[in-house]
């Protein structure tokens, strides 16, 4: 149990330890000793590992129903690594038909302690330019009608959101990709839209003039803060696949996947360079997302 809800005592601690252990127990179905460290969430374009030993793929059922496709486990240089296409393979899922809670849910009930996912962004910015990386560490939600949170009573959480991605997962993979000597924008606001239409011209100008945001995209909410309910460490590897309309450069499909085939195998050398450093436990003194339960329950 996280060490923060020892401060609870009597009926409310057992009430709160059960939705707590639920987590990690059940109630789902999976495989018998099946287990991952490291889950991998890929985006547009990323649709299997390719970079996992030994894969095995799993069927997970949870209470929120099935998750986006089947989940490859597998091991990079030792570490367990579990790999979940966020579109199910084929993109047959759009943003906002994503079972993001059964997504989330799937890869905890595995035993993942970090989350890296991977996720195709448009730019906001002229120096955040088609193929480059960003890591952000903010984000504004506009989406409309998803399911935000596991919290639906009888027990209420309300999770800190101020600092939403985990600094230690975060300076791992900007470390990782400046070393491999790729583009990497180590800060970024990302505005999640709901999708999957992009955005009027009108709507960019005020994602870039008025909020100020870096990069847009349809899926970091609200898997990223389903993440932080399950205390799970949660950091987005985004990689800008063109300028959204505010440049007068008019978005299609076409060119988000042209741009998206070209980098994927980028992507996949971080997450094969990041891996192997995951072995271990997160530090938490950098991290709020494994304790984000301990003055959240209400």
């Amino acid at each position: 149990m996280s060490p923060g809800l020892t401060r609870y005592t009597g009926p409310r601690l057992q009430l709160i330890t059960v939705i707590y252990m639920s987590y990690i127990t059940g109630p789902v179905t999976r495989p018998q000793n099946v287990k991952a460290h490291v889950g991998i969430i890929g985006g547009s374009g990323l649709y299997d590992p390719g970079i996992v030993e030994d894969p095995v793929e799993v069927r997970v059922y949870t209470p929120y129903g099935e998750p986006s496709d089947f989940i490859t486990v597998g091991t990079v240089e030792g570490v367990k690594v579990a790999f979940l296409p966020r579109h199910g393979r084929g993109h047959r899922i759009p943003p906002h038909r994503i079972n993001y809670r059964a997504n989330i849910w799937a890869l905890k009930s595995l035993g993942v302690k970090w989350i890296i996912s991977v996720s195709a962004v448009g730019s906001l910015r002229e120096d955040y330019r088609p193929g480059d990386f960003v890591v952000p560490d903010q984000f504004i939600d506009m989406t409309k009608k998803r399911e935000y949170t596991f919290f639906d009573g009888p027990i209420t959480a309300h999770v800190s959101m101020a600092d939403p991605f985990c600094d230690d997962l975060r300076e791992k993979i900007i470390k990782a990709t400046q070393e491999l000597g790729y583009t990497i924008h180590p800060k970024g606001t990302y505005v999640c839209i709901e999708g999957p239409r992009f955005s009027t011209r009108a709507e960019s100008r005020v994602w870039k003039e008025v909020f100020k945001a870096d990069i847009i995209g349809m899926t970091l909410v609200p898997e990223v803060n389903l993440a932080c309910e399950a205390q799970v460490c949660y950091a987005t590897l985004a990689m800008v696949t063109d300028y959204d309309v505010w440049a007068d450069h008019p978005v299609t499909a076409e060119e988000v996947e042209r741009i998206m085939k070209q980098n994927v195998s980028r992507a996949r050398e971080i997450l094969y360079k990041v891996i192997p450093q995951l072995a271990g436990e997160p530090e938490t003194g950098k991290c709020s997302c494994c304790r984000a339960l301990d003055i959240a329950i209400v």
